[in-house]
């Protein structure tokens, strides 16, 4: 097997900082929200510079830091059930930050969103169901993105000060948002100085300063503060200051208090984090990073690679699926086949996460991270790299990668047996795409694949947790009852009481904890 080419250092000495992290989350987050990276960045300088100026303490600032970077994160976890209702969902995020703040204006919006990816039937339906139900989707949805991003926030060692204000993410100072009645002085300060800078940010990056200060105008004592909103007028020129040098510098650089570099159990947590937050984005892909990551972790051990390598591609495995954020779940979770210019988006994810990690610490990840599409004779995605760019590691990730995915269900196809995921693998290394000793390394460690625990998490039953199984990709009370031969009823109330059990109230955080406890 070819070797590994040198990297910036050994992996285990990777030590970053826990603001560089959550700022590469971030970069995807900006994405999935259909805007320029560096949105949320930017957003982040723009929101503690504004609370400086409104005269915050050093530890309320912090605060803000922290959730104005988190705040958005949850986009892409709602980002199936989204499809479902008003299809591209990175244009659905997109135009909110132009919507009318009214609530007659938003309910515009999402009315002309409503069905977008098909015909006129299909709209007229969408848009009579979210007029029937009151918009009840939208604040499903929405709610959704504020309790998984409440659990990353959690899972990444916050305390209230962060994770409280979190839920305030979609709250309007009228109190006509989410929560229901939350306004005013009620909302947490953080997530008041946050949706000021969210919306200001695009606002100035588009269209000047003047339109930015119109913008935030407009929303003042609607979804907005309007004290803050005169804070940010007064000030506007100092506060975007520079913000355009280096926003990544700029806010590792201003990570609050005296927080040591993570040490290896952490980074490896984290990015762990990281992944079951990128695999949310379609329950196609439920577990996926996971999966990869034991998989190859093994595959490399049973190489002989030094233990550098092997901690290099578990956390490359960790982190590969950040750039699917940038594709709309309109193709991610597309039945039929993909159009060309639908595969050229696809093709597009692993270098989106190429540019996500290419930041500080996090680069020696990089072209690890990204190549998992690569293949032998060059027809891979997204360099074409060829056997003579391909060291040991990225050889590795590319079979143990395309072992899942062939095992794993798409909406295209239906899960592959082992063994025939395992012939479809040796015919890759017989055709020259795949590397024959990385397709042996990985299927000798396919043996206890796919094994569950004896004991589950949270005290659920061996029925509850092939429940949670089923509704982690996706399916339906309806399609559970179906799997299991049992009636919705029963159904419903096993999902209850597994959300119970968890302590959630919704798919996407059920299959959260489905990741984070391995129970797929």
């Amino acid at each position: 097997m070819v070797q590994t080419r040198a990297r910036t250092g050994p992996a285990t000495e990777l030590r970053p900082r826990l603001a560089e992290l959550v700022a590469a989350l971030s970069l995807a987050t900006d994405l999935g929200l259909g805007q320029a990276m560096e949105h949320g960045l930017r957003g982040c300088l723009i929101a503690t510079r504004l609370a400086e100026r409104a005269g915050l303490d050093e530890a309320a600032v912090d605060a803000v830091y922290w959730v104005s970077l988190l705040a958005m994160v949850g986009c892409t976890a709602d980002s199936f059930e989204v499809r479902l209702i008003f299809g591209d969902d990175l244009l659905l995020h997109e135009g909110m930050f132009s919507a009318d703040p009214s609530q007659l204006g938003l309910a515009r919006y999402f009315l002309s969103r409503a069905g977008s990816d098909g015909g006129a039937l299909r709209r007229v339906r969408e848009g009579a169901r979210l007029l029937a139900t009151g918009m009840r989707s939208v604040a499903e949805a929405l709610t959704t993105h504020c309790q998984v991003t409440g659990l990353l926030a959690e899972r990444l060692g916050f305390g209230p000060e962060v994770r409280d204000p979190l839920q305030h993410a979609f709250a309007r100072w009228d109190g006509k948002g989410l929560p229901p009645g939350v306004g005013g002085d009620a909302i947490a300060l953080p997530a008041r100085i946050m949706t000021i800078a969210n919306y200001f940010e695009v606002a100035h990056r588009l269209h000047g300063i003047r339109h930015g200060i119109e913008l935030a105008r407009r929303h003042a004592g609607l979804t907005m503060d309007p004290d803050l909103v005169g804070v940010l007028e007064a000030d506007a020129g100092e506060i975007l200051g520079d913000l355009d040098d280096n926003p990544w510098e700029a806010v590792i650089a201003a990570e609050p208090g005296a927080r040591p570099r993570l040490a290896a159990a952490e980074v490896d947590a984290v990015l762990a984090a990281l992944g079951d937050f990128s695999d949310l984005k379609s329950p196609w892909f439920t577990g996926h990073s996971r999966r990869v990551a034991e998989l190859v972790e093994a595959a490399a051990r049973r190489s002989g690679l030094p233990e550098g390598d092997v901690v290099s591609l578990r956390r490359a495995a960790f982190v590969h699926g950040l750039g699917r954020a940038g594709v709309p779940n309109t193709i991610w979770d597309k039945p039929g086949p993909l159009t060309r210019s639908e595969r050229e988006r696809v093709q597009l994810y692993p270098y989106y996460t190429d540019r996500i990690l290419r930041r500080g610490s996090l680069a020696a990840l990089a072209d690890l991270a990204s190549a998992g599409h690569e293949r032998l004779d060059g027809s891979g995605y997204p360099r074409g790299l060829g056997a003579s760019a391909m060291g040991a590691t990225a050889r590795l990730l590319a079979a143990a990668k395309l072992y899942d995915t062939l095992i794993s269900a798409r909406p295209y196809r239906d899960a592959l047996t082992p063994e025939a995921a395992a012939h479809e693998l040796g015919e890759a290394a017989r055709g020259g795409r795949l590397d024959a000793e990385a397709v042996d390394a990985v299927l000798a460690a396919t043996g206890h694949h796919g094994r569950r625990r004896a004991t589950a998490p949270a005290g659920l039953t061996p029925r509850e947790v092939e429940v949670l199984r089923l509704i982690a990709t996706g399916c339906t009370t309806a399609e559970v009852a179906h799997r299991l031969q049992i009636t919705q009823k029963t159904a419903d109330h096993h999902i209850q009481h597994i959300y119970a059990k968890i302590d959630t109230s919704n798919r996407s955080a059920a299959t959260l904890f489905a990741m984070q406890h391995g129970l797929l």
